[in-house]
């Protein structure tokens, strides 16, 4: 399948209020479809570009982003700029769908969702216009159910590092700190809060995110990893049990079965997956 043409640019997408979100299209002749890339938090979208090329020379359309504050969509300090997680995906991904849907109107959409970028799909307004929903090492944010390295200290950037440096900066300062990136101030108090409750975003936000979630249909593939250094088993199975009306497929990976050293939060985009993750385990869900 390999040897399709490779076309990438650059593009400026206005997300429903105007916003400039910074986007590449990697665009494939002749495409087999398309596949729209969602981030994790904090995870700028040149990290996706090798699995984004990767795919595009196997007959997909890709696109990439970066949510509204990072990366090549950051204008500035973030002190004082308004943006949460649901702006992230009510405007922002919402844009994002669109551009995608339009590259190929009659094309199937593809949403591959890495951690944060597969808890947000339900609460995207255009999400119908999206044939199969995949996410990659994805799973609830509650605390208390981390991956046991990660809870042993997780309790101080809840409970000490975030609320302090909100106040003191008026966003998150991530990089200062060594922590996940900055964030604005909107999207880390959200998350915090979705991380202390139970139930996460469905506790933390009511009926209306288990409504959203309920309203989900279209078929989901999640695959997730014994390494994970963020998400535990119970995460994974906690954040995708709100997706109640979807057909789901799960595949759970130790490294040993697929031959790699490590594969954790991040390794599935990484270059070195293209075998045992990319060409047998992705590329079939693409095909089904």
């Amino acid at each position: 399948m390999a040897g399709f043409q490779v076309m990438m640019s650059d593009r400026t997408v206005r997300a429903a209020d105007g916003y400039a979100l910074a986007a590449r299209v990697f665009a494939a002749d002749n495409a087999l479809g398309t596949v729209l890339i969602v981030p994790a938090m904090g995870i700028k979208q040149t990290f996706y570009a090798p699995f984004a090329q990767w795919l595009t020379a196997r007959g997909f359309n890709v696109v990439t982003f970066d949510y509204r504050g990072m990366g090549l969509s950051r204008r500035g300090s973030l002190r004082g700029f308004r943006a949460d997680v649901m702006d992230w995906a009510r405007l922002d991904s919402a844009a994002m769908v669109d551009t995608s849907g339009d590259l190929g109107p009659d094309l199937p959409l593809y949403w591959i969702g890495h951690s944060l970028g597969g808890q947000i799909f339900p609460f995207v307004p255009n999400r119908s216009r999206v044939a199969k929903v995949i996410t990659i090492a994805t799973g609830s944010g509650y605390w208390r159910e981390n991956a046991p390295r990660l809870k042993r200290v997780v309790w101080w950037m809840w409970y000490v590092a975030a609320p302090v440096s909100l106040k003191l900066f008026g966003y998150f300062p991530g990089r200062r700190l060594r922590k996940i990136g900055d964030l604005p101030h909107g999207v880390m108090s959200q998350w915090r809060r979705w991380c202390l409750d139970p139930e996460y975003v469905v506790g933390a936000e009511g009926a209306m995110a288990r409504e959203a979630f309920a309203s989900v249909r279209q078929p989901l593939t999640a695959l997730s990893f014994t390494d994970d250094e963020y998400m535990s088993e119970r995460n994974t199975e906690s954040l995708h049990g709100f997706y109640v009306n979807a057909p789901q497929s799960h595949k759970r990976f130790t490294p040993e079965e697929l031959g790699a050293g490590r594969i954790g939060h991040f390794g599935f985009f990484r270059a070195a997956s293209e075998i045992h993750l990319w060409q047998e385990h992705l590329l079939p869900e693409l095909a089904a």
